[in-house]
């Protein structure tokens, strides 16, 4: 049996082999609202409620999609996906209250009203060969975009950026 000793039930052990394999450990088990604040935290880089909202509806997209793992910190954990050190960075504690707050409006329900179906995003002002970026979205410095064929891409260049959508 896999982790399992005569001093250890198997409930516990199989607990610990979930937790080992979703990548975390017994002693810092990030919760969903830490993960989505370090998302927001690292890749919006605090410059505006519209940013934060915005990469939190992209993770909240991924979590509800199956090509990416079904939980917040799984998202937000996966590697190559986000920032490095995303999960083990250290936050700046004055920039958190506006953090935490729109970390907890997204595991609400909030959404921003234009990031579509967007699953992913780069830093605004940055080019990529590629044809298959739809973009619906440019705030909070990134470019959000949704991956389409190519000849369903009516939007290859990221428009405009916008703030002021999700004023609190």
């Amino acid at each position: 049996m896999l982790f399992q000793s005569p001093k250890m039930p198997i409930a516990a052990s199989l607990a610990s082999a979930f937790l080992i394999l979703g990548g975390c450990s017994w002693s810092h088990r990030h919760s969903d609202l830490e993960c989505m604040e370090r998302a927001m935290h690292f890749e919006s880089n605090r410059s505006s409620r519209d940013g934060m909202i915005a990469v939190g509806s992209v993770v909240m997209h991924r979590v509800e999609s199956t090509q990416f793992p079904n939980t917040v910190c799984g998202v937000v954990g996966q590697k190559g996906q986000f920032a490095p050190g995303i999960m083990s960075g250290r936050m700046d504690a004055k920039a958190m209250p506006k953090v935490t707050e729109a970390a907890n409006a997204v595991l609400q329900g909030e959404r921003h009203p234009l990031t579509g179906n967007a699953n992913f995003f780069h830093t605004a002002g940055h080019r990529f060969p590629y044809d298959n970026m739809h973009y619906v979205l440019v705030t909070g410095g990134n470019a959000f975009y949704e991956k389409r064929e190519s000849q369903l891409v009516t939007q290859p260049v990221p428009p405009q950026p916008l703030e002021g959508l999700t004023i609190q």
